[in-house]
């Protein structure tokens, strides 16, 4: 915020162990926002080599006009992102709040904690418009991702929390050692997971769709914290069969 396009051009960047500047890669116009909150940028062109996009963002908006590369919103607290195109692995790690739009598809790890640490996504909502691949959630606390079409394996592993919504469908591993949350899965699970168990069917509205869902509780494989003596188990809700 606040810098001209000729201070925007000379920040650096690392291609590798190689220090450059926006301005080798860039063309730099426009006029700058007072403050985070009025800074708008639009990036046109590909980026699907470009790395941490919004990386610790706190407010404004950026737009990228094309695909982008891993750590888009990387420990974001505000703001808005959207990508126009598609992205590759750990969108959203560690973010604590603001909204991601990705129009295409994602990889792997997002929402997740950064490798070697148990805190994962905590507050702000990712929506992938596309498929997603692995480790969806991993770690994560709070927040909402949502996925519109299918995903692979590995939704919302050692979750504590949040809410995951697959609209698609899902190859397995859903769950895994998760302690509280709720996953929704609008499509089928192909493999569920032994530590959940069925308790009831429930009518739900998710994301703008009504449905019928059988809903689990679980992992029951884990140890569970208790409110007022009752154990709190994470909840998956699946779509009935019609």
């Amino acid at each position: 915020a606040g810098k001209t396009p000729a201070q925007i051009a000379a920040l650096e960047g690392r291609e590798g162990k190689i220090k450059v500047t926006l301005g080798d890669f860039f063309e730099v116009s426009g006029s700058p926002g007072a403050t985070a909150a009025e800074t708008d940028i639009a990036i046109t062109g590909d980026c699907s080599r470009v790395k941490y996009i919004g990386n610790k963002m706190t407010a404004g908006s950026i737009t990228v006009n094309g695909n982008a590369d891993m750590y888009v919103g990387g420990w974001m607290k505000g703001g808005k992102i959207h990508i126009k195109g598609n992205i590759h692995s750990f969108c959203g790690i560690g973010m604590e709040g603001g909204d991601i739009l990705i129009d295409g598809k994602a990889e792997n790890y997002i929402g997740c904690a950064y490798r070697g640490d148990w805190r994962g996504m905590r507050g702000g909502t990712i929506r992938i418009r596309g498929s997603a691949g692995n480790d969806i959630g991993t770690f994560m606390l709070g927040g909402t991702i949502i996925i519109e079409n299918n995903a692979f394996i590995h939704v919302s592993t050692h979750a504590e929390g949040g809410t995951v919504i697959i609209k698609g469908d899902v190859e397995g591993r859903v769950g895994g050692q998760m302690v509280k949350g709720d996953i929704y899965v609008l499509g089928k699970i192909h493999y569920m997971l032994p530590g959940f168990k069925k308790i009831d069917v429930v009518e739900k509205e998710v994301d703008g769709v009504k449905g019928t869902f059988d809903h689990y509780i679980g992992d029951l494989g884990e140890r569970h914290p208790k409110s007022k003596g009752q154990e709190i188990y994470a909840n998956l809700y699946v779509k009935a069969a019609a």
